[in-house]
């Protein structure tokens, strides 16, 4: 069997190569959300002979530290007894004398289990840093590699006041795959089948992995994400109860369902949770936003600090939260295959798509691939959704500024008809309302040197084209633009 090519991770890849190549001690650190694929992808950089891994458990140090002993000395052929290193400083001296005289990789996962507590952790991180500045007595290179999934905890390590500050040559964080890549795990749907993977699956490359490519979506979405066994909704489910340093973690996983199922402000969330939207709410929020479970949005224009907003991070926890849960009833009664195709297939899901999946979709493609051919280059895509001075709603799918300073802005539809005459008229009609409500943002998008960008999944029909101003830039994308061979 062939073995599976890494996905966006060629730059990290190629940094921790370069950094054992060097030939001298180098130290980095590694983290990212669980199940992001930091395991894969150090497991597959160096062969097992130069490389010893090893996976802390949630459990004592002591037996972290025997356990560690154990599978150093059978990597090594080497015999490490237990009771020649009673410390972590002993310890490490002993790993990183192994092999000396041959370029090797240590690589220490879930390193924040290696001890208890914050103190704990600056201890063992003291510990490792007195190995470390004592000189280490090797001809060939060594690479020791920190990874974990408690993202704050390890981002803690190279920070000032750590016993490894400076010592730290590189610091890599692993984020979810954006729409296209985690599209390169799937590749035998069509592309708007990926997009529609990817609402319902997320970026994980783990709940992606289990995803079977050779069956419609819908069936995928049914047996792992719908039924009570489901692989990917078991894991949505327990997420949250494995993080460190969380208790009563119902609590947050209430505040993660108020979302999916709508609520956007710390008022919302509190209602739908039946609470005061007090100060233990607003950290738990922040907790959540901190580990990239939410994200917070304002709309375009907007104080940073006005009118804030959360969302779920993931896709597939605004599916599971906002489709999967009101849909338990149903599940039970029907079963998840007949459930998906009454209850979800047709109108739920297709609506979810497109409001909540797409318009990420959109923007992602026009930040990774809009500046190489030479359109707008916008450092940071936002929306814009409230309603204007008539109280009317109003909607602007893509709203940003390029970096000439310019208001770039368009509208995504993932719609099977071809956008037509009424989307770009509709888009117009939105911004005018807007800037006669006193937004300048909207009036400078009025200008014709601001350009209009659309995205429309179904194509355009010729009365959309007849009515686009000819002396403006009007950026049309297709998927076939999303998804370039």
């Amino acid at each position: 069997m062939a073995p599976i090519p890494l996905i966006d991770r060629e730059a990290e890849a190629a940094k921790l190569r370069s950094l054992l190549d060097r030939g001298k001690p180098a130290l980095a650190l590694v983290h990212g959300r669980r199940r992001v694929g930091k395991t894969f992808l150090l497991s597959r950089l160096w062969p097992t002979e130069q490389a010893l891994y090893y996976s802390a458990s949630s459990t004592a140090p002591a037996i972290n530290r025997h356990a560690l002993l154990e599978a150093a000395a059978h990597w090594s052929g080497q015999e490490l007894l237990v009771e020649d290193h009673p410390t972590w400083r002993t310890v490490f001296r002993a790993l990183f004398g192994l092999r000396p005289s041959e370029p090797t990789v240590i690589v220490l996962d879930e390193f924040q289990h290696l001890a208890d507590g914050e103190s704990g952790r600056r201890e063992v991180a003291s510990e490792l840093n007195a190995v470390w500045e004592s000189g280490l007595s090797r001809s060939a290179g060594l690479l020791v590699v920190l990874c974990g999934s408690a993202v704050r905890t390890l981002e803690a390590l190279a920070s000032g006041g750590s016993p490894l500050y400076g010592r730290v040559d590189a610091q890599l964080s692993l984020e979810p795959f954006d729409y296209y890549d985690a599209g390169q795990m799937v590749v035998r749907y069509s592309p708007r089948d990926r997009v529609r993977a990817y609402a319902a699956f997320g970026g994980l490359p783990a709940n992606l992995a289990v995803v079977d490519d050779t069956r419609p979506v819908g069936e995928n979405i049914a047996g792992l994400l719908l039924s009570p066994h489901g692989v990917v909704r078991t894991r949505l489910l327990t997420e949250i109860d494995q993080e460190e340093g969380l208790r009563n973690t119902s609590r947050y996983r209430a505040v993660l369902a108020s979302i999916g199922l709508g609520a956007r402000t710390v008022g919302e969330i509190a209602a739908k949770m039946g609470q005061q939207a007090d100060t233990p709410l607003k950290r738990m929020i922040d907790q959540l936003e901190d580990m990239s479970y939410l994200v917070r949005e304002v709309n375009f224009g907007a104080s940073p600090k006005r009118g804030v907003r959360y969302r779920l991070a993931d896709p597939a926890a605004r599916f599971h939260y906002g489709i999967g849960l009101p849909a338990e009833s149903a599940v039970a009664v029907l079963g998840p295959e007949a459930a998906w195709r009454v209850r979800i297939e047709s109108e739920a899901f297709p609506a979810y798509v497109g409001r909540h999946a797409f318009e990420d979709v959109a923007r992602q493609a026009c930040r990774r691939w809009g500046p190489e051919l030479g359109l707008p280059a916008v450092a940071e895509w936002s929306r814009w959704a409230g309603r204007d001075r008539f109280r009317r709603e109003v909607e602007i799918d893509l709203a940003g500024r390029n970096l000439d300073d310019g208001v770039v802005t368009g509208s995504v539809k993932f719609r099977t008809r071809p956008a037509d005459a009424k989307t770009y008229l509709d888009h117009v009609a939105a911004l005018e309302r807007l800037a006669d409500s006193g937004l300048g943002w909207a009036q400078e998008a009025l200008a014709l040197e601001s350009p209009f960008w659309f995205v429309s999944a179904a194509g355009y029909a010729p009365s959309f084209h007849e009515v686009a101003d000819p002396t403006r830039e009007v950026i049309c994308w297709t998927m076939d633009d999303l998804y370039p061979t």
